[in-house]
């Protein structure tokens, strides 16, 4: 469950961190872009030197990756005009391309069987083209649709929550962690810009800093109690 929880604030915090970076910051967007993507290369030359799941290295690749996708789908939008039909479109088929290639390469989909590089080269690439596609479909949901922020963020957690529902019955478990981790980007979206945006836009007003620093808060304390339990468990295996 604590997975599900920082994925979902992960994704929040993509689409707040980047707003306020870029806005409140003033960093602006070509900024932005580049030293998010430095920090991306770093964390993810690191996490694939890790050989085994680190939960901190895991959880800041995992962010930097959200609010590097955030930024690829912005800057498709807001900088070269590219329609969110059209982006969302590239992105669904580009992911199911990656999907069609990793699992004709490895045989399996598998989180639980990524124990190889190029695995995890896979695994990686399919993480970031659903940050962009998840945030491309989220815009489209809430702003070309008309959906709005509340109905959105309902509309995709009704989603994720049927998809919860057909694993529960016995849905394949691939399958269903998948379309369950891409539901969770536009969902992060639909209520990071809820929780942001002004009233007179119809969000609740509390604004892209605030709303970052909480739900960073409550990551770094749920990934560092994930550290904390795999250290001891580390321990107490040596210890035997």
């Amino acid at each position: 469950m604590s997975f599900w929880i920082i994925k979902i604030m992960s994704t929040t915090v993509g689409e707040t961190g980047a707003d306020f970076l870029a806005v409140n910051a003033g960093w602006g967007q070509g900024v932005t872009r580049t030293v998010m993507a430095v920090l991306l290369a770093a964390a993810l030359f690191h996490q694939l030197r890790t050989r085994r799941y680190t939960p901190w290295i895991y959880w800041l690749t995992v962010v930097l990756v959200s609010v590097v996708g955030t930024q690829i789908t912005d800057l498709l939008t807001d900088g070269l005009g590219v329609s969110l039909y059209l982006s969302t479109a590239v992105f669904a088929v580009g992911l199911a391309a990656i999907f069609f290639a990793w699992h004709r390469v490895e045989r399996t989909l598998s989180i639980h069987d990524v124990v190889t590089r190029r695995r995890e080269l896979f695994y990686w690439a399919a993480i970031l083209c659903t940050f962009a596609l998840g945030t491309a479909a989220g815009d489209l949901a809430t702003e070309a649709l008309g959906l709005g922020f509340t109905l959105g963020a309902v509309a995709f957690g009704v989603l994720i929550g049927a998809t919860y529902a057909a694993w529960r019955f016995g849905g394949n478990a691939v399958l269903t962690f998948w379309i369950g981790y891409i539901l969770t980007r536009p969902f992060g979206a639909a209520l990071g810009d809820l929780l942001t945006q002004a009233k007179t836009y119809g969000g609740l007003g509390m604004g892209a800093m605030w709303t970052s620093a909480l739900f960073l808060a409550v990551i770094v304390m749920l990934v560092a109690a994930a550290q904390f339990s795999m250290n001891a468990s580390r321990t107490a295996q040596v210890a035997k």
